[in-house]
Parts: C-alpha cells; sequence; structure tokens
C-alpha cells in the first residue's frame, strides 16, 4: 500500500475533476481526524438503526461494505450480527478503520479496491451492498458512475439490495447551502461546509477545533439523474429517504438514502 502523508491540490483546486483524485484528498493527516467530523457514538445515535432494520427486514447475512472509511458501519453491522466485508479505494482509510476495528474486539475483513474494478479485488455474491457517507459524489464522471453501479450490481445475489447514499446536491445548487449537522457529521466543533459549487463540483472545506483544515471535491449528485443511473444499470425498485425517513420536503433532508432492490417484483 502506498499512503500519502498530505493532501496534494495542485495549481487550481476548483479544476480538479477527476475520480482518481480522491486518492490524494485522503491523506493521512485528514484520515487522522476523520471520527473526529464524524463523532461515532453521537452519528449512532442519530441514524439509531435504520441500516440494520433494512437488511435484516430483507433476511441480509453478508454485506460488502465499500466505502467502509474508518469502518464506522462495518463495525456496527458486524456488532449487529452481520458478516462484513470492508472495502475502500484508501489505504489510510482501510489501516484506519482496521484499527478501529480491533480496538471495538472486531478482526475487519479488508480489501483496497477501486470500484470501477470491484469484482477484480472482491470476490463472491452478498446478500446487500452498502456505499454510505457521500462516498459516491468521488466519481466525477457518468462512465465511473456506470461502471461502479454495474460492479455493485454484479456483486449482488439475485435478490441483493444495494443501500446507497448522497448530500442533498439538490437543495446545495437550486436553494444554497444549509445543514442541522445532526445526522451524518456529528463530530462537536467541526465544521463541513461548501467552498465552491457548480453544476459540475462541490469543493467542501473542513474545518477543526485545533484551527486545521482540509478539502474534499466532489461531484454534486441530483436525486433523480440518481434514480436514473440505478434503473438503467439494472436495479428494479427505488425507494429513497430524507434524513432516514419515508416522508421529507424535498429542500429539507441533509442527505438522501437510496435503497436499490436487485430483484424483481411483481406487484
Amino acid at each position: 500500500m502506498t499512503f500519502i502523508k498530505d493532501q496534494q491540490f495542485d495549481g487550481n483546486p476548483n479544476a480538479i475533476r477527476d475520480t482518481n483524485h480522491y486518492v490524494k484528498e485522503y491523506a493521512a493527516t485528514l484520515v487522522e481526524k476523520w471520527d473526529e467530523l464524524i463523532g461515532w457514538d453521537q452519528r449512532a445515535a442519530s441514524e439509531g438503526d435504520f441500516f440494520i432494520e433494512q437488511l435484516k427486514s430483507r433476511n441480509v447475512k453478508y454485506v460488502l461494505d465499500v466505502a467502509t472509511g474508518t469502518g464506522f458501519h462495518s463495525v456496527r453491522l458486524l456488532e449487529a450480527g452481520f458478516e462484513v466485508t470492508s472495502a475502500d479505494g484508501s489505504a489510510e482509510m482501510l489501516a484506519k478503520a482496521f484499527d478501529n476495528g480491533r480496538f471495538r474486539g472486531h478482526v475487519l475483513r479488508t480489501v483496497q479496491a477501486d470500484w470501477r474494478w470491484l469484482n477484480r479485488d472482491v470476490h463472491g455474491e452478498y446478500d446487500a451492498v452498502i456505499c454510505l457517507g457521500n462516498s459516491f459524489t468521488h466519481l466525477f464522471s457518468e462512465h465511473d458512475r456506470r461502471k461502479a453501479l454495474a460492479e455493485y450490481y454484479a456483486s449482488l445475489k439475485h435478490d441483493g439490495v444495494l443501500i446507497i447514499d448522497h448530500r442533498n446536491y439538490d437543495s446545495i445548487l437550486d436553494q444554497g447551502f444549509s445543514s442541522k449537522h445532526t445526522y451524518y457529521y456529528c463530530g462537536d466543533q467541526v465544521t463541513a461546509e461548501p467552498e465552491f459549487i457548480d453544476d459540475g463540483l462541490a469543493r467542501f472545506v473542513y474545518k477543526f477545533p485545533d484551527q486545521s483544515a482540509y478539502h474534499l471535491n466532489m461531484y454534486p449528485l441530483r436525486k433523480n439523474y440518481m434514480h436514473r443511473l440505478l434503473r438503467e444499470v439494472g436495479f428494479q425498485a427505488i425507494h429513497t429517504y430524507g434524513d432516514f425517513q419515508e416522508t421529507y420536503r424535498e429542500q429539507e433532508p441533509d442527505f438522501f438514502i437510496h435503497v436499490a432492490e436487485k430483484e424483481y417484483q411483481q406487484h
């Protein structure tokens, strides 16, 4: 594994719209602070058992967490009794996730994998694939997004389910940024706000209590566009939640969570 110590943004950061750049963004210095941003205990309390209940209601046993980050959801699902494989494209994130799991008494089954070639590195079929934490928005080209979703689809058993989330970029693009800072980024005295946004880039700045600041460049996914991609890749029924709620006003949620079924169900 190749580890990167500090973030690298050369030249004009607002011009960096490249899927491969995320590796340079998740540098060791940011990864060490990532759990301050998430706030594990606060986040567990805010989301409750939403993901656990979604998976248990479908009799899921084997889960592939394709964006494990520092391991929050992998650990939660392990503790709920699921068999979990934890993947990430960042070596730094995987190392931190493994340490976090070990600290809580678990040995994470980790694999470094690029979503676009997921099945090259991750083998077997899963009952569920989860891609959480706004991670999918690191893909900047439609080709990359379609390729990744096709890889998720291929990783699932015939009746499998994909759970994938992203920020409410519709609201950010159309109404301007606001955040309840309640459900996802729950750390104390940590802010996550867009510094620049247009139809092709959402550049967020993350500020920590020690006055340090880090940036992530992401693609602003619109909800209906994401629905179309999921359908065109082959997912049959797609149900979208706003901040874990079934009913919501479109502009209100900080995050959308899509639950996409692979199995065709006749109603």
